[in-house]
């Protein structure tokens, strides 16, 4: 019984061998600021901006990593445009092979993070964001209902670039 017992703790001790508690980036929690600024729209989508910016604050607030700042400029300045908004096919109904049943819709974004005092740059780099949508009657409001979704993954891959630093 008690070798099982040693085996099974040392395979629990060695399953969290990787596990590193909190912040992955070497600084403590919420010991710098990050202010989001409007991105430029280069899309013909509307409205894709607002989202991606409420997108992008709320998973720097879910992170914990960075303080969001919102009225004074903070230690990073996160800005940058959307470049582009692409709709792609991804099954085609069986009498028309014309026409989508469903779309993968795939946003990009030129994403600048750069220190306020310094003005060195932190991150440089196109990040993407990726959703799929089944349509129905109405694909405006299909894609509509998908925009969120599309602008909350992109907000994740960039926050997890920016925590991380895989600059």
């Amino acid at each position: 019984m008690r070798p099982l017992l040693l085996i099974i703790l040392a395979l629990a001790l060695a399953g969290c061998a990787g596990y590193k508690l909190g912040s992955t980036n070497g600084l403590p929690a919420g010991s710098r600021s990050v202010k989001v600024n409007p991105f430029a729209n280069r899309t013909h989508e509307p409205r894709v901006t607002e989202y991606l910016g409420a997108s992008l604050r709320r998973q720097l607030q879910q992170d914990g990593t960075f303080r969001l700042e919102t009225s004074d400029g903070g230690d990073i300045l996160l800005t940058g445009e959307i470049i582009r908004f692409d709709r792609t096919g991804l099954s085609y109904q069986t009498n028309d092979v014309l026409t989508p049943q469903e779309y993968t819709l795939t946003l990009v974004a030129h994403i600048v993070a750069r220190e306020s005092h310094s003005g060195k740059v932190d991150l440089d780099r196109n990040v993407q964001g990726r959703t799929y949508i089944r349509l129905g009657n109405d694909q405006s409001s299909a894609e509509r209902e998908a925009i969120p979704m599309l602008t909350d993954d992109l907000a994740r891959n960039a926050i997890s670039l920016l925590v991380d630093g895989n600059w």
